[in-house]
């Protein structure tokens, strides 16, 4: 890993041709994913269909720019429980049972991920925190 790992918080709207810079720069997208369906009403009114397409919440398109992406509820705009967080990030389905652009939406395994994982790599502490292994801390819930 870099010595410097460089983020976006709140990589929610980007421009399509700054895509694939974040893999190519190593940056990390911090995402809140309830934000897509708490939002996603909004979006297209205010971004218009193509730049929400190209650009709004375009998860699978960062992963597949090689970009690391963590997830966070980001409390106290959102609730703090993780799980709506996570159904977002693998549903994308909005209140209404409408699902938004659904081809970016995470596997299960991906947003495990982002949530623990990636965020240990973002936080310099993937060493000691992330993953369930030996002699990590470990703060779970069963």
């Amino acid at each position: 890993m870099k010595a410097l790992r460089w983020r976006v918080e709140h990589a929610q709207h980007i421009s399509a041709e700054d895509i694939p810079r974040f893999g190519q720069m190593g940056v990390i997208a911090s995402m809140q994913t309830i934000h897509c369906t708490s939002d996603a009403p909004y979006v297209l009114a205010r971004l218009g269909p193509k730049r929400a397409e190209e650009g709004a919440y375009v998860w699978q398109k960062l992963m597949k720019s090689g970009a690391i992406v963590t997830d966070g509820t980001d409390a106290p705009v959102e609730d703090v429980d993780p799980i709506p967080n996570y159904y977002a990030a693998v549903t994308r389905k909005l209140a209404d049972g409408t699902v938004f652009f659904g081809d970016q939406k995470m596997s299960r395994m991906e947003a495990l991920k982002a949530y623990t994982v990636n965020n240990a790599i973002a936080a310099f502490e993937e060493n000691i925190k992330g993953s369930l292994s030996i002699g990590k801390l470990a703060d779970i819930t069963v």
